[in-house]
């Protein structure tokens, strides 16, 4: 994966034409990447001078404070599609494709399935998910005590792990996901319908 867009986009012809590839290779149109694209520009000037977004540019300005968050720590490494602790445009638009109503439903899945995944294993386990629901929870300032937490993840993984091997595999999670369809409605962008 990856993006074709350089770190910056330079001037008007070459902005235009990265404008074009991004919206060819995904589900927004012209018009929709060049939208993105002021968002990203109002978004990287609140926290960078170099039009690149860092781990901690992303927290803040998913959560606008400087807290750690688990959740917001994988989003942004799903976003980082280089690995090299940076969001450019580029990485900016492919990430958020995933979002777009056209989007499938299998690879809405397979975000949120490397979403859970938190150590990266190819399997969600009993302790990530505990672990983003106290850390969602928090973002939140809900409380639930630990056993209403366990009993949740006990349901989840009653539901999802038909192999009843303690992990959830992606395939499961695929499934798990086409049973409950509303896991997965705040992957869509409604106003892009």
């Amino acid at each position: 994966m990856g993006c074709v867009c350089s770190k910056h986009l330079g001037g008007t012809r070459t902005r235009h034409e990265n404008i074009s590839l991004l919206a060819s290779q995904t589900f927004f149109s012209d018009a929709e990447v060049e939208v993105l694209h002021e968002l990203f520009t109002k978004l990287t000037s609140c926290v960078s001078s170099d039009n690149l977004i860092t781990k901690e540019g992303f927290q803040f300005i998913l959560t606008n404070t400087k807290r750690r968050s688990l959740s917001t720590e994988r989003m942004f490494g799903l976003f980082d599609m280089r690995n090299d602790e940076a969001i450019d445009f580029g990485e900016f638009v492919h990430s958020l494709n995933i979002f777009h109503p056209n989007s499938t439903q299998r690879d809405k899945a397979l975000f949120a399935f490397r979403l859970y995944d938190t150590r990266q294993t190819g399997f969600i386990e009993p302790e990530e998910v505990k672990e983003m629901i106290i850390d969602v929870l928090e973002e939140s300032e809900l409380m639930l005590t630990e056993s209403i937490i366990d009993s949740i993840v006990s349901k989840t993984f009653e539901e999802a792990d038909r192999k009843k091997d303690g992990k959830i595999d992606l395939e499961e999670w695929e499934n798990f996901v086409a049973r409950h369809p509303l896991i997965l409605k705040n992957m869509t962008i409604p106003f892009l319908k």
